[in-house]
């Protein structure tokens, strides 16, 4: 364990450590570790301690959050952490702005671990005014396979007090309520519930979409797990919009990244950052200084809008 661990000092470092790098330096700094990837220097001990002070943190609060505007909502992230930094200047470096993250924060991009220590610093620094949700992604499995989604229905899932029985922590099972939460798809053609071409869970029409809000006096199903064009695509009449965060994923699509707003009046709208051609080099030009953090989430209204 980090005696007298200075998590401002950590988040910092994460922040400044990559990007105020001289071009010669940062061309023998590539050329000395033979490929681009961690370029913050961290000790193994400060990642353990991060990752333990965390974990405290996720148990003591609850597996169903209910959160109330304002708030800044991510989708996928999958190691691009240049663009999460992006992410933050569009919307604010913590504490100026809450934040809501919708899972898939490592694998495919090149900078997972660079990602997940800086979430996972921000939860620690603010952990009522930053939140993380669990992703398929974030599964010792999938992190296997791809390298280190979130979703919002099941067949199986009746009542809220389902999810909040869910035991932490938890492997992900093959079939049932929490695969489902975290794999299922809506799929515009599909009535009720079908088999889904990813090999697991189901997709779910409009109809089931419909159903659920009415059931649980909601307006908005908001969700990520899947890559759109814009960043934000939205599905039947507005019900569901699902949010993809990672501008040009994995340098194979030309999609952008989507963030969405939520103010005050529960008014939704949305940040985009645009693909570009060639990524430029990210520039750190330091965290807004703010005299006060904004109020933590409070606990939201039975009707989301």
């Amino acid at each position: 364990m980090v005696q007298e661990f200075n998590i401002d000092a950590f988040i910092e470092r994460l922040l400044e450590g990559t990007f105020l790098l001289s071009l010669d330096h940062l061309i023998c700094l590539l050329v000395r570790c033979g490929r681009p990837g961690t370029l913050v220097e961290m000790k193994e001990d400060e990642i353990r301690y991060i990752c333990e002070k965390s974990r405290e943190i996720f148990l003591a609060q609850p597996i169903l959050l209910e959160l109330e505007a304002p708030l800044q909502i991510c989708g996928d992230i999958h190691g691009q952490y240049t663009d999460l930094l992006r992410l933050f200047e569009h919307g604010g470096f913590p504490p100026a702005s809450n934040y809501l993250f919708l899972g898939d924060y490592v694998d495919r991009g090149k900078q997972s671990l660079e990602t997940i220590c800086l979430l996972l610093a921000y939860k620690i620094r603010y952990p009522e005014n930053f939140f993380l949700l669990r992703g398929n992604h974030e599964c010792a499995a999938i992190n296997r396979i791809y390298g280190f989604y979130d979703e919002c229905l099941s067949p199986d899932l009746q009542n809220m007090e389902q999810i909040r029985r869910i035991l932490r922590p938890s492997d992900i099972p093959d079939t049932g309520l929490l695969c489902d939460l975290l794999w299922s798809d809506p799929d515009k053609d599909v009535t009720g519930w079908a088999e889904n071409d990813r090999g697991v869970s189901f997709t779910f029409g409009p109809d089931v979409v419909s159903k659920f809000l009415n059931r649980h006096d909601l307006d908005l199903i908001c969700r990520a797990h899947q890559v759109v064009e814009d960043g934000f695509e939205f599905f039947h009449r507005r019900q569901l919009v699902t949010l993809f965060s990672a501008p040009n994923y994995c340098g194979e699509f030309d999609n952008a990244g989507g963030m969405m707003t939520v103010d005050e009046n529960l008014t939704c709208s949305f940040q985009v950052l645009k693909p570009s051609e060639k990524k430029a080099k990210y520039q750190y030009h330091g965290m807004t200084p703010v005299t006060q953090q904004q109020p933590a989430a409070r606990v939201a209204q039975p009707r989301v809008t």
